[in-house]
């Protein structure tokens, strides 16, 4: 089972920067990424939707011997995690927005919170959000377009400039110094947030903690991979391959898959 790939699933290209985390920590592992692009953003489908379709991705890793499956979603994880850690024999690992350091560390007491609208109406953010953020102010803002301009290889387009400074201009009249990414896609936007954010604003994303937390479980479960050898890493798309092909090295291939 050690040699066995992790699974690793999104809504889209995003959750590469998921991939990349996790690669990075555990150079030697196997991985199948899996981008279902033909059904994002997951943000406005809904809690029922949200859980079949996050099924459809976790049954067909299953089926290519995924030993671990990371929900590099935060979507998905907010909306669908519970149900799948109950339904399937296999460890889960989700993503949710890091509000807890940034609640935690914040001196101006307000701190933005960058995220889809599955992922900011959740029942597990919300929960997170009061114990965490009880003190502070907290200004949340949905993402929308945010995701599609990505999908459509429009990542350094005028339009995500455009929407960009739409969407932080309240954070930066608060006077916030901390902005969480609640989005796997939203890494590949912190170059330009750099640009258009004060300098002392700090930007948070979860892609490390979830590779350290990756790590931690198959460690746990004795599942770390001990070969050398150089590791498979398959990426796979419903979408054009060429989109994820441009957050990637060129190293790597990305096949076009129907499902």
């Amino acid at each position: 089972m050690s040699k066995q790939p992790i699974g690793i699933f999104d809504s889209g290209v995003g959750g590469t920067s998921i991939w990349k985390e996790i690669h990075a920590l555990m150079p030697q592992e196997n991985s199948i990424y899996l981008a279902d692009s033909k059904n994002a953003p997951y943000g406005p489908k809904g809690k029922t939707a949200i859980t079949e379709l996050s099924i459809k991705n976790t049954e067909y890793l299953i089926a290519q011997g995924c030993k671990i499956i990371v929900v590099a979603c935060n979507t998905a994880t907010t909306n669908a995690i519970d149900y799948l850690r109950e339904n399937y024999a296999i460890p889960f690992i989700g993503i949710e927005p890091a509000i807890k350091p940034a609640a935690l560390q914040t001196q101006t007491h307000a701190v933005g919170i960058l995220a889809t609208e599955g992922t900011l109406s959740s029942e597990l953010f919300h929960k997170t959000s009061l114990l965490f953020a009880k003190n502070i102010t907290v200004l949340e803002q949905i993402g929308d377009g945010i995701v599609e301009l990505i999908e459509s290889g429009q990542l350094h387009s005028e339009a995500m400039r455009t929407l960009l400074k739409l969407y932080l201009k309240p954070m930066i009249e608060a006077n916030i110094d901390y902005l969480v990414l609640g989005c796997t896609h939203y890494p590949y936007l912190i170059p330009i947030l750099i640009d258009l954010l004060p300098k002392h604003v700090k930007i948070i994303d979860s892609g490390q903690a979830v590779a350290r937390q990756t790590k931690a479980v198959l460690e746990k479960h004795q599942l770390l991979n001990p070969s050398t050898i150089q590791p498979n890493l398959q990426f796979f798309t419903n979408g054009n391959p060429k989109i994820m092909q441009s957050l990637l090295s060129k190293k790597f291939k990305v096949e076009a898959l129907d499902f």
